[in-house]
């Protein structure tokens, strides 16, 4: 080699060697702010759907027990982000919950809820707060909740009546027909007033309630392999939503002509007492509605209310009253609470008594502690990059956040496996509004369930007039062991099979 050349090359290798060092530098760097959230090994393709059971929920916290409480997953294409303790959730739904407030569109929405144009499901945006506003002032106000009172007494003293006649004929009540009635019922008198006593209607109802509770948990191949979503075509979930779609669409137009026909009517124009129905039409031309209220919109989120609002408050109902049998120390505690609140008189438990009877409020937080209805919420989608715990997450991944495994976790609740209203009594500060990330049964941030309010008022009134009215028994030999608490698979979570009980009348 030329003495020249050695002197080009020693010239040259001081730059080189630092530029490749800022390369490397840089790199590095790069590595360390973009650091992914721990991952179950996957496979090509697939990514992890192999490690999911048909109970979601349970699979999740199964793996999150191994690889930490955030947890990236690759379902096909599609990123997930699990989150299981309590900090995470505080940074997900309070700290990012700007960024973490979208929502996937997943096929069987859009075609079961006029093009996610409902409030659960819709694309965060100035639509969806146009929306919530509608809910939290004109729906689901207190006020409104409140308005509702009597009709939630009469569906209550309804239903004690029909468990009255059923136990006279019979030595077993099946009390997962019985209470799913109810909610049934009260949630029609609440959306449609008067036309709920149409037995033809309800049944309908019944069956497309339950369709879009099936449908909605459905694994569609689309939604995590684009390229393959003729699949779906194929095996006929899109086709089958279709046609749900359709039942819902002809029953709603159906049920808004008869509202508007009645409110057009001059002996109804100072009508008082108004449905959800009624409330959605008198906003048609509300000035205060930033966007115009269309008969799709009215649709959709009357599909919301009418599923949401039946599902949801059956199985939290049935939970408890599975739950107090299972336990009969806790459903002697609780009688004794609501019967001394009633001694020496037969009517029922009115609504305004509620706050006096502490030991119900806490059996119900333990029950939706122990059986979150919806125990993933409803997933959430980032709208842009952003960073959680350290974590580099990126746009367009989707969210779960395990309320029920939050809500059994060790090391924030003690004995978590075990029903324990008591513990609800010592801190009666832990409510449901989603301010303690220990405890998410309705969700947090701008996406908590804005029905929370009047789902609480009907379980308590129900329940507390289930438990006075009646001394409970499982049939036959069956022990308290042997009845099972599996739970059944579908969006909302509910119990799998009947609950079948014998109701004594008690009296005083």
């Amino acid at each position: 080699m030329s003495s020249s050349l050695q002197s080009i090359l020693s010239l040259l290798i001081i730059p080189l060697s630092s530029l490749l060092l800022l390369v490397l530098l840089r790199i590095k760097s790069r590595s360390q702010t973009h650091v992914l959230p721990p991952s179950p090994p996957g496979l090509p393709l697939i990514g992890n759907l192999h490690q999911i059971g048909p109970l979601l929920h349970r699979s999740l916290a199964a793996l999150s027990r191994t690889h930490g409480p955030l947890m990236l997953l690759h379902l096909g294409r599609v990123p997930v982000l699990v989150v299981s303790s309590p900090d995470a959730a505080r940074d997900v739904l309070r700290h990012q919950d700007h960024v973490s407030s979208g929502r996937p569109a997943t096929a069987v929405a859009k075609a079961l809820l006029y093009g996610c144009r409902d409030l659960g499901f819709c694309p965060y945006g100035d639509y969806w707060r146009q929306l919530r506003k509608i809910c939290a002032v004109h729906l689901l106000s207190s006020k409104r909740v409140q308005s509702y009172r009597l009709a939630r007494e009469e569906e209550v003293a309804a239903m004690i009546a029909s468990i009255a006649s059923s136990s006279k004929a019979s030595s077993t009540v099946d009390m997962s027909a019985v209470l799913y009635s109810f909610t049934n019922d009260s949630l029609c008198r609440a959306v449609s007033g008067k036309f709920k006593r149409e037995e033809g209607r309800k049944k309908v109802l019944t069956e497309l309630v339950h369709e879009n509770s099936v449908l909605l948990n459905k694994f569609c191949v689309g939604d995590y392999f684009p390229w393959l979503s003729w699949v779906d075509r194929f095996v006929g979930f899109l086709e089958r939503a279709k046609k749900i779609h359709k039942r819902w669409d002809e029953l709603l137009d159906e049920m808004i002509k008869e509202h508007a026909d009645r409110l057009r009517a001059p002996e109804n124009k100072n009508h008082e007492e108004k449905d959800f129905v009624d409330v959605l039409l008198s906003l048609e031309n509300d000035s205060e509605i930033e966007f115009v209220l269309t008969p799709l919109s009215m649709k959709a989120l009357l599909v919301d209310m009418f599923g949401a609002g039946t599902e949801t408050s059956y199985v939290a109902l049935e939970w408890a009253m599975a739950e107090l049998i299972r336990n009969p120390r806790v459903m002697k505690k609780l009688q004794d609470e609501v019967r001394g609140l009633t001694a020496g008189r037969k009517t029922p438990i009115k609504e305004e008594e509620l706050n006096q009877i502490t030991y119900l409020k806490a059996v119900i937080k333990e029950t939706l502690r122990l059986h979150p209805p919806a125990p993933l919420l409803i997933p959430r989608e980032l709208l842009e990059d952003c960073t959680i715990q350290g974590y580099s997450i990126p746009k367009k991944t989707r969210i779960y956040v395990n309320a029920w495994a939050i809500g059994r976790d060790s090391k924030y609740w003690d004995a978590p496996e075990e029903f324990r209203p008591e513990r609800f009594v010592e801190d009666a500060a832990l409510d449901l509004n989603g301010n303690d990330f220990r405890y998410l049964p309705f969700g947090s941030g701008r996406r908590i369930c804005p029905g929370l309010h009047f789902a609480v008022a009907s379980l308590e009134l129900a329940l507390a007039n289930l438990v006075r009215h009646f001394d409970w028994e499982l049939p036959g030999k069956l022990t308290t062991e042997e009845l099972h608490m599996e739970e059944a698979v579908g969006l909302v979570v509910g119990r799998e099979g009947a609950l079948r009980l014998v109701a004594k009348p008690w009296s005083i």
